[in-house]
């Protein structure tokens, strides 16, 4: 037997062959865990944006029940006070503001545009306003504990950087609706990731205003809250938005 014969036909890789394969090896590996991570960052950005989108949603239907709700029981409803004062149990006006600034023999002007009168515990926001506003209403008149006399209750919600907070506290005929919402009666956050007050604002890896680029017209906030007015003189079809303070006493809330 050729021992030596044998010993050359034995074949195999060369160094530069390992080394050529290792690499082609490191560069299919390194762009699949490229894809990989690129997936996962956008399948956790739209689980952010999906769950903003959610929490905003039902944000909205419960704003909506509220501001549907405004100012009942008005003062014409016949009730009787569970041995309180009556007006804790009529809704006086359906959106409060305060009482510095008249309420609610007064009317205020909404500020609408960053103007109005009606003063509120934030500096430089106004309630009723773009971002503010405080709706004085009984929002489960059904409540067996109480009904038919349920007590009234101011309901709030102030738009705080990007953050949108709701609080509720009993109405107290005689006390200031703005104060009211103080030490542990503040609003506490309701929806989060609001972006119409934000341009910059990203949710994961997505800037929203790149994706959306209608939600910021003008790279200004959007208001959450808009009036229309009304004037009985002169009848407007369709109704006209309150613009600013200069539109006149039909822009109040009362």
């Amino acid at each position: 037997m050729n021992r030596r014969g044998s010993k050359n036909q034995q074949l195999g890789f060369t160094l530069v062959e390992l080394l050529v394969a290792l690499g082609i090896f490191l560069l299919i590996t390194g762009a699949a865990f490229t894809l990989l991570s690129s997936s996962q960052q956008r399948y956790q950005t739209e689980s952010q944006v999906l769950s903003s989108f959610q929490e905003a949603r039902l944000g909205l239907d419960q704003m909506v029940r509220d501001i549907n709700d405004a100012g009942y029981p008005p003062p014409s409803y016949l009730a009787s006070g569970n041995g309180g004062n009556l007006s804790n149990y009529l809704a006086s006006v359906p959106f409060a503001w305060s009482a510095g600034a008249g309420y609610f023999v007064n009317p205020c002007q909404i500020g609408t545009g960053g103007g109005g009168t009606c003063t509120t515990a934030t500096a430089g926001d106004f309630a009723p306003g773009d971002f503010d506003i405080i709706i004085e209403t009984e929002p489960n008149p059904l409540d067996p504990s109480c009904a038919p006399a349920c007590q009234v209750q101011w309901i709030r919600y102030q738009l705080v950087g990007t953050t949108l907070m709701r609080g509720m506290v009993p109405k107290v005929a005689g006390n200031d609706p703005d104060t009211a919402f103080a030490g542990a009666n503040a609003p506490g956050p309701f929806v989060q990731n609001v972006v119409n007050n934000s341009p910059n604002l990203k949710i994961g890896q997505l800037k929203l205003s790149a994706a959306y680029p209608t939600v910021f017209p003008g790279g200004a906030p959007v208001p959450i809250f808009q009036y229309v007015c009304e004037t009985p003189s002169v009848p407007q079809n369709p109704p006209q938005l309150c613009s600013a303070p200069a539109t006149g006493p039909d822009n109040s809330p009362a």
